[in-house]
């Protein structure tokens, strides 16, 4: 008798048993019981492997253009209604925790805690001090939160930056200060890189750009919220400063927030019990499609060197540096540079709103656009040159108020669209949850140094022209699109390679093996 012969199946459940994961003794070094995470995965992971074979059958249905089923379209509806609202509301309060100081500057923050600052440095380093620690946490902690339940890793973060937040309030000099945007840059390095990377949980990547655009639009939204928010304090009569009371008002409910999250929040598909069965196995398809996703709360060494490698999440850095400059020095200066149009302090705050409102707008249409025609990378390109266009006006026009308040509807416009996009395209073109993990903060924190650049090309010194300013951020959008451009042709490039060499992927949302070499997979096709 001939001996026996391992099964397909067999044979394909092998570089499962490989052990290049890191793994710690508690978790990982007991086989997984039936009812647990990972062998859940890997009971759903079959069904996949099963849809990986048959998409390369050039006979099979799956080779047919691809259309949702009712039920996937209505499980996409209820992932809706649970994870984006409570997702995008967490971010407007990050956001309005982060960008609060340029409100509070109007109301008394440099005189009664920074000791007047006539040069406005103290207030520029009191600002930097939140950057430099979400730059030095973002990577560790975006790493890290792959080894614990999401919706604790996100809730404790949340309650951290807003204690933090919320503490502000009693600082009375410029070391307490500091201390306290010290905390809140720790607490919001796990929460920025993290929801890009739990929403590629449950998003497909022509579903993801425009959740990713309704997320980092609230940041939009909270300069608007903001500004109003600050506007009317600005009237409060109360016995404590009003830069104090903002703090407050927009700290406190941040760890309220917190708290509902640890418990609404769904965690991994594969673990959470927001699915039925049903649900559960059509999810863990969804999130096979194109990649491979991994094994339970595990990470890949390989795929963590080899995001170090990649030259387009530096590209990515690049894009982000120039978004992100222009995006601090809006968030802090957009109530003084108002100011310096001749408007008073109260009616600045009131017109910050409006450019927040059609940056909103802008910033969602593109992203739909974008996920319909699966393309990011032109997106990106044209929303950095209005950006710099918008730039160009300030700088040239010095007498026309209403051109220079056209121009900073360009400005927030073409930034907020920028960086969303960006976000939505590394969701994807990284190939593996561990590769996105490291990848998606390793651009992040690139970039967040120039938040620290946009904290400190505004000084008091150089209003009201701050040509400097200006000047500076309108050279880096547009070096935002010419690095979208150089990025989009080397990923169309390098799909057209792969075509060639390996042949066309007739259906691109068949699960690709990406667990070995992630986005280099010969079948992983880039969205450019």
């Amino acid at each position: 008798m001939p001996p026996l012969r391992p099964s397909v199946e067999e044979l394909e459940l092998l570089p499962l048993l490989q052990v290049d994961h890191l793994q710690d003794s508690s978790s990982m070094a007991t086989e997984p019981s039936g009812n647990s995470p990972q062998a859940m995965n890997e009971k759903y992971d079959l069904d996949d492997l099963h849809v990986e074979r048959a998409s390369s059958d050039p006979s099979h249905p799956s080779r047919l253009p691809f259309t949702k089923s009712e039920e996937e379209k209505r499980l996409v509806r209820k992932l809706d209604m649970r994870i984006m609202p409570i997702a995008c509301i967490l971010y407007l309060f990050a956001y309005l925790d982060r960008s609060n100081l340029g409100n509070a500057r109007l109301q008394g923050f440099p005189a009664d805690v920074l000791r007047g600052d006539p040069t406005g440095n103290l207030f520029d380093w009191t600002n930097t001090a939140f950057f430099i620690a979400y730059i030095l946490f973002q990577t560790p902690a975006s790493v890290t939160s792959k080894l614990f339940p999401p919706r604790i890793w996100i809730g404790c973060a949340v309650i951290g930056w807003g204690t933090a937040s919320t503490l502000l309030s009693t600082a009375y000099n410029p070391a307490g200060a500091m201390v306290c945007r010290v905390f809140l840059g720790v607490f919001e390095a796990g929460f920025g890189p993290g929801i890009p990377l739990y929403l590629s949980l449950w998003y497909t990547k022509d579903e993801i750009g425009l959740r990713m655009a309704q997320w980092f639009g609230f940041a939009a939204v909270a300069g608007a919220f903001g500004g109003l928010i600050a506007f009317g304090i600005q009237h409060a009569h109360i016995a404590i400063s009003n830069w104090r009371l903002l703090f407050i008002v927009e700290g406190v409910p941040t760890v309220l927030l917190g708290l509902m999250a640890m418990w609404y929040l769904p965690d991994r598909p594969e673990e959470t019990s927001f699915l039925n069965e049903e649900e559960r196995k059509i999810q863990v398809q969804r999130m096979n499609r194109g990649i491979r996703a991994d094994v339970g709360r595990t990470l890949n060494k390989k795929h963590i060197f080899a995001a170090f490698r990649d030259w387009r999440i530096y590209c990515g850095g690049v894009m982000y540096f120039g978004a992100n400059c222009a995006l601090a020095a809006l968030s802090a200066f957009l109530p003084t540079i108002l100011k310096t149009f001749g408007f008073t302090n109260a009616r600045a705050q009131l017109l910050t709103v409006p450019p927040y409102a059609v940056c909103a707008v802008v910033l969602c249409t593109c992203s739909y656009i974008s996920d319909r025609i699966q393309s990011r990378g032109l997106f990106v390109a044209g929303a950095g040159a209005v950006s710099g266009i918008g730039y160009v006006l300030l700088l040239a026009v010095t007498h026309n108020v209403h051109v220079r308040y056209f121009a900073t509807f360009l400005i927030t416009s073409g930034t907020y669209t920028v960086i969303g996009l960006i976000i939505a395209w590394y969701a994807h073109n990284l190939g593996s949850e561990t590769k996105k993990a490291t990848g998606i903060p390793m651009y992040m924190a690139i970039g967040q140094c120039g938040s620290v650049l946009g904290t400190h090309i505004f000084p008091s010194t150089q209003g009201p022209r701050y040509i400097k300013g200006f000047a500076v951020t309108c050279a880096l959008m547009f070096v935002v699109t010419i690095a979208a451009l150089v990025l989009t042709f080397s990923y169309r490039f390098e799909n057209a390679r792969r075509d060639r060499a390996y042949g066309k992927i007739a259906d691109e949302n068949a699960t690709v093996d990406t667990r070995e070499l992630a986005d280099m997979a010969p079948e992983f096709r880039y969205v450019p």
